[in-house]
C-alpha cells in the first residue's frame, strides 16, 4: 500500500512560505480593474503597513484614496485583544509584532473593505497568516466587510490547511493579477 504525502501543517507552511517570501524580488502591485471596479463607490478601506516580506498594497490604497475612500489602519494592544481598524490619517507610533500602527487616541473606523497581509494562499481562497488570528477575527468583527487577500503569486500552496474558525477570502490580488470565486 502506498502512503500519500502528508499535507504540510500549518506551522511547516508559514516556514516555507516565509523562506520563498524573502527570496522572491518584489514588484509593485499595481491596481487591476477588478478591484478599482469595487472602488466606484466611496468607503473605508482598510489596509496594513507591510512588514518582512510582506507584499506592498500602496499602489491599492493610493487608488482607494484616490477616488474618495477613507484609510484604515491596524492597531494592535496585545496578542489576545481584538485589532482595531484607526483613522490612517492618524499621527503614528511603534507598536508589538514590529508594527507602525495609528496612535490610540485616533477615530476608529469601520471598514468596507479590508485588504489583508498573508502568508500563502490556495486556489479556494483559503488564507494562512501568521498565526495570531488577528485578521480572522476582524473578518469576523466586520462580517460584510469585502476580504481582498494581497500576496505575491509565490505564496500560492496547493492546499492551506484550515481550522473551522478560518475565514476565507473574497479575491486576492497579486502581481500577476485578480483572482476571485
Amino acid at each position: 500500500m502506498v502512503v500519500p504525502p502528508l499535507a504540510p501543517t500549518k506551522t511547516e507552511l508559514r516556514a516555507a512560505m516565509r523562506l520563498a517570501r524573502r527570496a522572491f524580488a518584489p514588484v509593485p502591485i499595481a491596481p487591476p480593474a477588478q478591484f478599482l471596479e469595487r472602488l466606484a463607490a466611496p468607503g473605508v478601506i482598510a489596509a496594513y503597513l507591510p512588514v518582512a516580506g510582506e507584499a506592498d498594497p500602496a499602489l491599492l490604497v493610493a487608488a482607494a484614496i484616490d477616488r474618495g475612500w477613507r484609510l484604515a489602519l491596524p492597531r494592535v494592544t496585545r496578542r489576545d485583544a481584538p485589532m482595531q481598524f484607526l483613522d490612517g490619517a492618524a499621527p503614528r507610533e511603534a507598536g508589538p509584532l514590529g508594527l507602525t500602527q495609528p496612535i490610540a487616541t485616533a477615530a476608529a473606523l469601520a471598514p468596507d473593505l479590508i485588504l489583508t497581509p498573508l502568508v500563502a494562499f490556495d486556489a479556494r481562497l483559503n488564507r494562512l497568516g501568521q498565526g495570531a488570528g488577528f485578521y480572522d477575527r476582524a473578518f469576523a468583527d466586520h462580517p460584510r466587510a469585502l476580504r481582498i487577500g494581497v500576496a505575491w503569486s509565490i505564496q500560492q500552496a496547493p492546499t492551506v490547511p484550515t481550522d473551522p474558525w478560518d475565514v476565507p477570502l473574497d479575491a486576492l490580488i497579486t502581481e500577476k493579477g485578480w483572482f476571485d470565486r
